[in-house]
């Protein structure tokens, strides 16, 4: 059974009784997974279905529109990444003005028994739920002996002494340490999508590339990177990627473009995924387009370098 839904309003999902996780799980980092694979390995051994319980926009996203925070997973990747970890049934709730002032206790007895049929509730450390985060672990737990469910949360999953978090993904990114954030994920950090039509610039400047939007969310890093480029070929391609607004041609929206090196091929429409090798450096506004190709020769040769190719003869 492999379900995604959206809506707190509905029938049962979970006829036979599910065990459910719940969380933001923006990043899947080593702390999600283990909450994840909790739950799964105990709905197995009870023969239930395991749900994984998440909202978009997620609740801080909600909360703060104005200036939402950095965002580490797209939906659609939160989706992948949990059914990969063995949820069946994934839920992502439209966190409305609605939603954020259902009470816990409403929230237990419509979403979690109504819909869910829950038998077993993990949440991670520190967790709140329900109107003004008035609902914590004692009140699940509460509410579960009396409507027939166990509420546990799983031991915090610390890396060099201290708790892996989403916030702790989000300052490694944004100071370039890679290598710390793939240990704090457990895999390299990578941001993928439908590759869509630009204006074409890069092309006329020598530098065509693969393009993928934010979704309009706040990304957790910006600048210019070396990088890989999955699902183009059997490999990952070596690449240089720019992440950020575009200053200098006038550009507005995040867009993250991925230049391939020695790529000769047409990627519209199509998913790929670009991983962050190193930061470069800052996106910067240039006084002309002479002046910002010649730092993209700079910034090419540089990654060319650090993703161990051989160099590119000079540009004529």
């Amino acid at each position: 059974m492999r379900r995604l839904f959206r809506d707190v309003e509905g029938g049962p999902l979970c006829p036979q009784g599910s065990v459910v996780c719940i969380g933001a799980f923006d990043g899947l980092h080593l702390g999600h997974q283990a909450l994840v694979r909790a739950a799964s390995a105990r709905a197995r051994a009870a023969g239930l279905a395991t749900v994984a319980l998440s909202f978009e926009p997620l609740p801080r996203e909600f909360f703060a529109a104005a200036a939402p925070p950095p965002r580490l997973t797209l939906p659609r990747a939160k989706v992948e990444g949990l059914r990969a970890l063995g949820a069946e049934v994934v839920g992502l709730l439209r966190f409305d003005a609605r939603l954020a002032a259902m009470t816990a206790e409403d929230f237990v007895e419509r979403v979690l028994v109504g819909r869910l049929g829950a038998r077993e509730v993990w949440v991670g450390p520190e967790f709140r739920f329900g109107k003004g985060r008035a609902g914590d672990l004692a009140l699940l737990q509460a509410l579960g002996a009396r409507l027939g469910f166990r509420a546990e949360a799983i031991a915090p999953v610390a890396l060099d002494g201290e708790r892996v978090s989403a916030t702790r993904v989000r300052a490694a990114l944004a100071a370039g340490a890679f290598e710390q954030v793939a240990r704090l994920l457990g895999r390299p950090y990578a941001i993928g999508g439908r590759v869509v039509l630009g204006n074409r610039l890069g092309r006329t400047l020598g530098y065509p590339t693969a393009n993928l939007r934010f979704d309009g969310r706040t990304p957790p890093l910006a600048g210019i990177f070396a990088a890989r480029v999955h699902g183009v070929g059997a490999q990952p391609w070596p690449a240089v990627a720019s992440f950020g607004t575009r200053p200098t041609v006038g550009g507005g929206e995040h867009l993250l473009e991925a230049h391939l090196f020695d790529f000769d091929g047409d990627l519209y429409g199509r998913r790929i995924e670009v991983e962050f090798v190193a930061r470069l450096r800052d996106e910067l506004k240039f006084e002309s387009l002479p002046a910002l190709v010649a730092q993209m020769h700079q910034d090419a040769a540089l990654a060319r370098r650090l993703l161990g190719l051989e160099p590119q003869r000079a540009h004529a």
